[in-house]
C-alpha cells in the first residue's frame, strides 16, 4: 500500500487502526507506518491508532479520539461540564467513563484519563455529531453526578465552591426531573449524601 492509498481510504476518518488498514491489505508492511510517521504524514495516538495530523480540528476531534482508543466509554466530569458550560473551563486532562479498568493514555494529541464505572451506571451519555466528528458525551445531568461519584470530597462545601458551577444552571438543572430520575439509578445511600450537600449549598449559594 502506497501512502496515497492510505490517505484516499481514510482521509476523511479521524481516527484509523492497524487492523483496518491490514483488512484492506493483508500484506501491508507495518514499518512504512514508522516511514510515515516520521515523514509528518500521520500521528500515532496510541498502540495501534492513527490519525492524519490535518484532521485535528480542535476539541470536538480530541473527543472523538477518546471514544475511539478505549472503548467503551464516553467523555464525562470537568470534561463535559466544561463543555455544558456548567463551569468554567476543563482540565488539560480529558476524563471519560468507561465499563473496562480506569486507565491514563498520554499521547502526542492530549492526555486521556478513563474512569472505571459499574456497567448498570453506565448511562446518561448522548452521541453528538459536529464539524464532521461524532462523539458521546455525558448528558450535563450524568457529568454532575459523575463528578460526585468520582470525587468524596464534594460533600465538603469548599470543594463544591472550587468548581465554580455556573449558578443558573446548576440550579436548574438539581431541580430538573432527569437529575433526580439519573440520581436514584445510583441508589447509594453515601452518594446520595452528597447530592444532599450539593443541593443544600447551591440552594444557599
Amino acid at each position: 500500500m502506497r501512502y496515497l492509498d492510505l490517505y484516499n481510504t481514510f482521509k476523511n476518518v479521524t481516527v484509523f487502526t492497524l487492523n483496518e488498514i491490514k483488512n484492506i491489505d493483508n500484506n501491508f508492511y507495518r514499518p512504512r507506518l514508522n516511514e510515515w510517521q516520521n515523514k509528518g504524514y500521520i500521528k500515532k495516538i496510541t498502540r495501534g491508532f492513527y490519525l492524519f495530523p490535518e484532521n485535528i480540528r480542535g476539541e470536538e476531534t480530541l473527543f472523538e479520539v477518546a471514544n475511539r482508543i478505549y472503548s467503551p466509554s464516553y467523555i464525562s466530569c470537568e470534561t463535559a461540564l466544561a463543555y455544558h458550560g456548567m463551569i468554567p473551563e476543563g482540565s488539560y486532562q480529558m476524563t471519560s467513563v468507561t465499563t473496562l479498568k480506569s486507565y491514563l493514555f498520554q499521547t502526542p494529541v492530549g492526555s486521556f484519563r478513563y474512569r472505571s464505572i459499574l456497567p448498570r451506571l453506565f448511562f446518561g451519555y448522548e452521541p453528538v455529531r459536529t464539524n464532521g466528528n461524532i462523539y458521546k458525551i455525558a448528558t450535563p445531568e450524568k457529568a454532575v453526578l459523575d463528578m460526585l461519584y468520582y470525587h468524596p470530597e464534594l460533600k465538603q462545601t469548599e470543594a463544591i465552591e472550587g468548581m465554580r458551577f455556573s449558578e443558573e444552571k446548576i440550579k436548574k438543572l438539581l431541580a430538573g426531573e432527569k437529575f433526580r430520575e439519573y440520581s436514584k439509578r445510583f441508589n447509594d445511600k453515601t452518594f446520595s449524601d452528597r447530592i444532599v450537600v450539593l443541593k443544600e449549598y447551591i440552594k444557599h449559594a
